[in-house]
């Protein structure tokens, strides 16, 4: 049995824009990089139905969420000193 390859970010998404140039065709691309036709339109077509991703609200949430819990961590650790200094306050 042959080992499965895997394919880096990078190198899909150069197939890919190559692909969408439409300088060549997909049996072309794939004879050149040794890939299956199936598989380069494959990515094609998943990088076409992700492209609206891209300039969606959803990934500006999601660097809003992540800044909102980085808060939301600093607040929990404060509020755990402060928990724990006044504990130590009440043992006294």
């Amino acid at each position: 049995m042959t080992k499965r390859r895997n394919f880096s970010d990078k190198y899909k998404a150069a197939v890919v824009l190559e692909a969408l140039r439409g300088d060549k065709t997909v049996q072309e691309i794939a004879a050149k990089r040794q890939l299956h036709p199936t598989q380069v339109s494959t990515w094609k077509r998943q990088a076409i139905e992700g492209m609206a991703g891209v300039f969606s609200d959803k990934v500006k949430k999601a660097e809003n969420k992540d800044c909102e819990i980085k808060e939301l961590h600093v607040k929990i650790n404060q509020l755990a000193v402060e928990s724990d200094f006044l504990s130590q306050g009440l043992k006294l």
